[in-house]
């Protein structure tokens, strides 16, 4: 644990450090998949039949034994009698071919029996009861093959991976309704004095002095956008033993715990300092970045404790690199790729050496067609609308003291591009 901050560890220590000490597990829930979205899974889940379970059209056409095919030209046509049509939904059974024979088909339909083809309408001429093959088509040509989606006994799914909306039809494909998530809940409380909700400011803003309490929306959202479960504890004013109380509680009925507030050095670091009456396994005070120089994590009985900033942007830069990649961590998850862009820098960008810095930024698209990144703030991080107008985060690593303007530089989009610069 640092002193006055004047020797904060880079992220990727207290990460590598922390993990190690987070034993806990969350439970594990049966849902059904409509209830599964965007959720961890907790076992891999293995495909009990083959999808399809027959062989199929891959096109509107004609069924036919490819045999019969071979050698048909637009000069040299080959003549079928069509013996019927299959529709999606019927039976193989329905037709079987004999030499000389076809069936009218749809895309998606089954084959069949003894049809191991299907010609695509535009090479053929139909007349009544008999089409014209204009060219010839491969065995299995135009057929989408039984197991071609997913074969029986493949491990279609890994435990840890997050359940997107494709995925949710797969598995209605293999037959699966119901499948095991982890149920994460973690735990939100904020800590000041300071603090008044939203649902009790009065018409004319807050009173003087007090601040409506904004980061537990923000920190509430984050949680929810990984798939897991906030819950809102409330605030608890700046009151050393009431902390740790309400704290205890929370990692007693919880995976997680997130605070806000507390956690700046000298008077006001209440919430560390109740924390570090719970006699955490592990304990790092302050990250070496920028806003969110005090966000802070501990372990108590194999669970985290987030301790982040009471300002709402440096609370978002403390969850992103601290809180995300733990909680993935603990249902086995991978963190997801974010949309990234280049473009160049309108002015410079001064950071401290040594720490790695989060700008805001505003993207835009010029008049000239290029990408230009404008920085919003570069101090600040109680100014939470800086991340309305902005649509990116520059990233400025550890070894760097900043961009100078002209620079290309790589921004991670919160928002799309902004097409004018207005």
């Amino acid at each position: 644990m640092s002193a006055g901050f004047k020797e904060t560890r880079t992220v990727d220590q207290v990460l590598n450090e922390a993990i190690k000490y987070v034993r806990h597990r969350p439970g594990v829930i049966e849902v059904p998949i409509s209830e599964a979205l965007y959720r961890y899974l907790a076992e891999d889940v293995v495909a009990r039949f083959d999808v399809p379970g027959f062989n199929r059209s891959a096109v509107d056409g004609y069924a036919v034994r490819s045999i019969d095919t071979f050698g048909a030209s637009p000069t040299n046509p080959i003549t079928l009698r069509v013996i019927g049509f299959m529709a999606v939904g019927d039976e193989p059974g329905k037709f079987a071919l004999n030499p000389g024979e076809a069936v009218e088909i749809s895309t998606g339909a089954a084959l069949p029996i003894n049809a191991d083809a299907v010609v695509m309408y535009e090479d053929t001429r139909r007349s009544g009861d008999y089409v014209e093959v204009l060219r010839p088509v491969p065995p299995m040509g135009n057929v989408s093959r039984r197991g071609e989606d997913v074969r029986a006994g493949e491990v279609m799914f890994r435990r840890g991976m997050r359940l997107l909306p494709w995925d949710l039809g797969v598995l209605a494909s293999m037959g699966v309704y119901r499948v095991r998530v982890y149920s994460l809940r973690v735990a939100i409380i904020s800590t000041g004095n300071e603090l008044v909700e939203v649902t009790d400011v009065p018409q004319e803003g807050p009173p003087p002095g007090r601040v409506i309490n904004s980061s537990r929306f923000v920190i509430e959202g984050l949680v929810k956008s990984l798939g897991f479960d906030p819950v809102y504890l409330g605030i608890v004013g700046d009151d050393i033993d009431r902390i740790a109380k309400t704290v205890e509680d929370a990692i007693k009925g919880y995976d997680a715990v997130i605070t806000t507030g507390g956690i700046s050095v000298g008077r006001v670091d209440y919430t560390i300092k109740a924390v570090m009456k719970l006699n955490p396994e592990y304990v790092n005070h302050g990250l070496s970045i920028r806003p969110g120089r005090p966000n802070s994590i501990a372990v108590v009985n194999g669970k985290p404790v987030f301790m982040l900033s009471g300002f709402p942007v440096a609370a978002a830069t403390g969850f992103d690199v601290l809180v995300r990649p733990i909680l993935l961590h603990m249902v086995g998850g991978e963190d997801e790729p974010r949309p990234v862009v280049k473009g160049v820098l309108t002015r410079r960008v001064s950071t401290p050496v040594n720490t790695r810095s989060f700008v805001r930024v505003r993207v835009y698209l010029g008049k000239d067609g290029g990408v230009y990144v404008e920085p919003l703030a570069l101090t600040g991080s109680g100014i939470l609308s800086t991340l309305v107008r902005g649509n990116g985060i520059l990233v400025v690593p550890e070894n760097r003291e900043g961009f100078d303007e002209g620079d290309e530089v790589e921004v991670t989009l919160t928002r799309p591009i902004y097409r004018e610069n207005a």
